[in-house]
């Protein structure tokens, strides 16, 4: 009989496996004028977080009041600079100081600022329950005080004066004398771009003067 032919075992290729490279992480500190939390991020490196956003809640901070701070990260030489963009009230909070029993009055409205473009949307709430005629002019009474104090001021200045409480105190006062409130807030202030043109202008004959 024939011998039987061997059969021939394949030869198994070895794949070469590449293998990934491992990326190093660290820690950055961001540094947020507007508020004494401190911020550090887990990055490869600092040039990967500029451009980024970060929230705050700030409600530790502001004894229970629901303000969210949302920040671009900017990097400055050899540091990293949170720089705010939007400062807002969380929705459960608003739900929950509108009471059974008031009213309450809100707007929105864009405006310039000393340097920028923004939109502020301001929210009042009253101890009992009022007319239409009352809400309107609650609503009127705070653009005209609100339009002329952003002129006079740079965005930076107005999300300061929002978290530490100022701008609603002096905007409470002026309110007071058509009618008292239990909540003077700003439900949300942000940054929309550059001033406009005319804007530009204003500024720039204020200055001169």
């Amino acid at each position: 009989m024939a011998a039987k032919k061997q059969q021939k075992t394949p030869k198994v290729m070895k794949q070469k496996v590449k293998s990934k490279k491992v990326v190093k992480k660290s820690f950055f500190e961001v540094s947020a004028p507007l508020t004494a939390t401190k911020i550090h991020l887990y990055a490869p490196s600092m040039e990967s977080l500029e451009g980024k956003t970060v929230k705050l809640d700030l409600t530790k901070s502001l004894r229970g009041k629901n303000l969210e701070l949302k920040l671009r990260i900017k990097k400055d030489g050899d540091n990293l600079i949170g720089v705010a963009e939007s400062a807002k009230l969380i929705s459960s909070y608003v739900r929950r100081v509108v009471r059974k029993g008031t009213d309450y009055s809100e707007d929105s409205f864009e405006a310039p600022c000393r340097d920028l473009q923004v939109r502020i949307k301001p929210l009042m709430v009253t101890r009992r329950r009022v007319s239409r005629a009352v809400l309107k002019a609650l609503r009127e009474a705070t653009k005209k005080h609100l339009v002329p104090h952003l002129k006079t001021r740079d965005a930076e200045e107005i999300f300061s004066e929002i978290v530490s409480n100022k701008i609603q105190k002096q905007l409470a006062l002026k309110l007071k004398k058509i009618y008292p409130l239990a909540l003077c807030e700003i439900r949300m202030f942000e940054i929309i771009g550059p001033l406009k043109k005319e804007d530009k202008e204003d500024s720039k004959e204020e200055k001169e003067e």
